[in-house]
């Protein structure tokens, strides 16, 4: 791992949300990424999702870190060993492949790794987990997790999460406001999905979970190296100490394991 001087900035690579959008040049989500992670003091390497294998391992190999952004794709339920629900999107096999390559790298070098959402699942796809395909049909939840209904120009909906001690997020959690209860920390998330982590993957650990059981955040072990899903979309809680406690965090570590190396 290359070592960052004092005044560069850590390079964090970014995979387009899907290749549909890269090839049409939509940019208008992909771009809230890019702001939180130079607001939060790194530089960003867009990563095509039509790299060739050999190019995406060079690539993914001269990076300091990673974030695997949210998708309207759901992950291929081949990969964790399920049939399609009928309410499972369409994969895209690109943004798999390439998310599985930056993953490997991500644990092989003991890169820092933030996975929004899309990123989260299949972060945990990738390390052996499971899904439910559809949150409103598998698990009848009061609360509405997706965006069904939704206005297009509307917020995301609001719902509360606990956040579990002990962990990255657990750290960040008590260095906030947010109210502690008994060693856990009440947080209000933004929400956008209808899929979400069932079994958790090797390695990793239960961060955060909504009142319905439903997962909100995975971390990877304690005293490993730092890698964090978040099914929430803090790109889009601009303002929120949580939210861009989580991107601080990234280049922190990121320059923390570069000088380790």
């Amino acid at each position: 791992m290359r070592t960052p001087s004092a005044s560069e900035k850590p390079r964090i690579g970014l995979p387009f949300r899907t290749a549909h959008e890269e090839k049409i040049g939509k940019r208008d989500k992909y771009v809230l990424y890019v702001h939180s992670i130079e607001l939060a003091g790194g530089t960003v390497e867009e990563i095509s999702l039509t790299l060739d294998p050999a190019e995406l391992k060079r690539l993914a190999a001269s990076l300091d870190a990673f974030v695997l952004p949210g998708s309207p794709a759901d992950v291929n339920p081949t990969l964790y060993g399920a049939a399609r629900h009928a309410a499972t999107a369409d994969a895209d096999a690109d943004r798999e492949r390439t998310d599985y390559a930056l993953i490997e790298e991500a644990f092989a070098a003991e890169k820092p790794l933030l996975a929004i959402c899309y990123g989260a699942q299949i972060l945990n796809v990738c390390l052996g987990g499971t899904l439910y395909q559809d949150i409103a049909s598998e698990l009848h939840s009061p609360i509405q997790h997706s965006r069904d209904g939704v206005p297009r120009e509307a917020a995301d909906p609001l719902h509360p999460a606990t956040i579990e001690a002990g962990g990255e997020l657990g750290q960040l959690a008590a260095e906030s406001t947010l109210e502690n209860r008994g060693g856990k920390f009440a947080a209000e998330i933004n929400t956008s999905h209808h899929q979400s982590i069932r079994d958790v993957g090797r390695g990793l650990r239960l961060a955060a979970v909504a009142p319905d059981g439903v997962i909100e955040a995975v971390e990877n072990e304690p005293h490993k190296h730092w890698v964090v899903g978040a099914q929430w979309h803090p790109e889009r809680m601009p303002g929120d100490a949580l939210s861009e406690a989580l991107f601080r965090a990234l280049v922190q570590a990121t320059r923390a394991a570069a000088a380790r190396h």
